[in-house]
């Protein structure tokens, strides 16, 4: 047989020595003897392995969980047996499962359960949806939307306040049911009177620290809450679902995992970087986990209320990847500002359409130093959520100044900038001198697009937005992700915008920053396994790792550009099992 066959043989074999001794093959192959048989083989394709030791093939052979061998369909021939289920690629494109590197995975199954406002055209489409949905329900009972997003929209009520409408049209539909619909970025929600009173909030509540209660010329809150002025709301809202039993609250919580699930396998998603779970919620997954029912892998960065809280847990709850692993739990997540459509982003200047404000600071910069200390301590990667240009100046600060202060190597803890949307050409040069990652959202650019410059300005926009090209040749990795739900979870879209950022009114947006077509879909995988440490397990179809697999019904890499968005996924494969085939016509 050829010599690249073995070749691959022996680096699967040698990826294999550090794994227990149950995850080990149970025969070897020698010269001269067939290969013990596969229980997957994908056959007569393209398969891109993402590895730069392992040039391009048509072929994959899996045997449990892990890849056995990648080639041409002569040499993975070997590996069929009586019992081998076999998947024909007719000509399709395999890579390493896609890896969503930020979304909120929880959150993307609730929005499930709620009412979808993403593709609503105004705010009379919205309301339409909330008169809907009282017909249904009870007096007093709670009514959810998330979505909307007013700059998408094709008209605003004549009366709207900072762009958006007032609640007044909102308290007719519903007057006897609270009303709370967040905004696609997460950081704004707009509620109805009823939720308002419900909360506590009225005219006279002073605007919390990071946080403003939107009001009127005359003084009235609109019902508008941006950034942390939602958390006066969302303890009410616990406190609400909290009158569930735990039997109903397990099975809501068990939907959410199931839903986004459904929704992460029907898009590729193999692996899903979950940007900001309670100790609660780490409990939850960890039941998930033991029971074997979480539908893809998770690595979650654990959000807590306290920097007392992380000092006294974190030790308890580290779980690193290994094996088969569903659960991983290494990294903290913390926010320094908000978004820049709810004018939270921490601008270094002002904002072109708000000149009395630079953004808001969500949490502090010396309780966000205190968790960096905690982090080196306990050897936990620190990912930090920034926007705005001075918001990613701080944050970078913070870390240069607490690796300097416990004389830390920082490159070896791989912290991460979440977002890195606007940045000071000044600052990009530092992600790759100092080794931090930049956890981008690619689809985020050609959505906010059209309206970026609203807030920056033409020349801010250019020098500062989406810099990705410059930070790439700064040396920084560029994870890729969407923020679902703020954004779908589809990496095919999201795959688009970093090649072409195309805007929806078919313009680009600065082109000369877009990624290459290798470098996005490294991006989506081995850029996102490194960003987890678990490079050596998953990211690139290398014999040893992980078979975890996407087939798209076209060659991403070498298809005209406009043709990219009708890619379909047609298998999703993790751990070596089929959890999402496409129907067939």
């Amino acid at each position: 047989m050829a010599l690249r066959y073995w070749l691959t043989l022996l680096v699967g074999v040698l990826a294999l020595t550090n794994c227990s001794t149950e995850d080990k093959p149970t025969s070897k192959t020698h010269a001269g003897s067939a290969p013990e048989p596969a229980d997957l083989v994908l056959r007569g394709g393209k398969v891109v392995t993402v590895d730069p030791g392992i040039a391009d093939a048509q072929a994959i052979a899996v045997r449990g969980f892990t890849i056995t061998a990648v080639g041409t369909n002569d040499e993975i021939a070997a590996f069929i047996g009586t019992e081998t289920t076999v998947i024909e690629l007719d000509g399709q494109l395999a890579i390493p499962g896609f890896i969503e590197g930020h979304g909120h995975y929880l959150s993307l199954g609730r929005s499930r359960q709620i009412l979808d406002l993403n593709n609503i055209a105004n705010w009379d489409e919205a309301l339409g949806m909330v008169a809907a949905a009282v017909d249904s329900a009870k007096p007093g009972e709670w009514i959810f939307g998330r979505g909307w997003h007013q700059e998408k929209w094709d008209r605003v009520p004549e009366d709207a306040v900072d762009g958006v409408p007032r609640n007044d049209t909102l308290n007719r539909v519903a007057p006897d049911n609270p009303v709370y619909l967040g905004h696609a970025s997460g950081h704004a929600s707009f509620a109805n009177d009823a939720a308002l009173t419900a909360a506590g909030i009225d005219d006279e509540t002073p605007d919390p620290a990071g946080g403003t209660i939107v009001r009127t010329p005359q003084g009235k809150a609109t019902g508008l809450l941006r950034e942390t002025a939602q958390r006066l709301v969302s303890g009410t809202i616990v406190a609400y679902e909290s009158r569930q039993t735990t039997e109903q609250i397990d099975q809501r919580l068990r939907a959410q995992v199931h839903l986004a699930g459904q929704e992460a396998l029907r898009h590729g998603v193999t692996s899903f970087h979950d940007a900001g779970a309670s100790f609660g919620t780490i409990d939850f997954f960890k039941k998930l986990e033991a029971e074997g029912t979480l539908p893809i892998r998770l690595y979650v960065m654990v959000r807590s209320d306290s920097n007392e809280e992380l000092a006294e847990k974190l030790a308890q709850y580290k779980l690193v990847f290994q094996g088969n692993d569903f659960l991983t739990v290494r990294s903290i997540k913390r926010q320094i500002d908000g978004a820049l459509g709810s004018h939270g982003a921490w601008l270094l200047e002002p904002y072109e359409d708000m000149r009395d404000s630079s953004g808001l600071v969500l949490e502090s910069i010396s309780d966000i130093e205190r968790t960096a200390e905690i982090a080196v301590q306990h050897g936990f990667q620190l990912n930090t959520h920034a926007i705005g240009t001075r918001a990613n100046r701080e944050t970078l600060d913070i870390y240069e100044r607490v690796w300097a202060r416990t004389k830390t190597e920082g490159k070896t803890l791989r912290w991460r900038i979440e977002h890195s949307q606007h940045i000071h050409p000044d600052d990009v040069a530092r992600f790759g001198q100092l080794g931090v990652i930049a956890a981008v959202q690619a689809i985020h650019c050609t959505s906010d697009g059209p309206w970026i410059p609203t807030r920056l300005g033409n020349e801010r926009t250019r020098i500062t937005s989406y810099p990705w090209r410059d930070l790439i040749n700064s040396g920084a990795v560029i994870g890729n992700g969407t923020d679902v739900p703020v954004e779908p979870i589809d990496p095919i879209a999201s795959y688009y915008a970093s090649v072409s950022r195309m805007m929806r009114t078919g313009e680009k947006f600065h082109p000369e920053q877009v990624m290459t077509r290798m470098e996005a879909l490294e991006s989506y995988t081995i850029n996102n396994a490194m960003a987890a440490f678990e490079e050596d397990s998953k990211g690139s179809l290398t014999p040893g790792k992980l078979a975890d697999i996407v087939v798209l019904s076209q060659d991403i890499l070498t298809i005209a550009e406009e043709a990219i968005p009708s890619t379909k996924v047609t298998y999703t494969i993790v751990g070596g099992k089929v959890k999402y085939a496409l129907a067939q016509d």
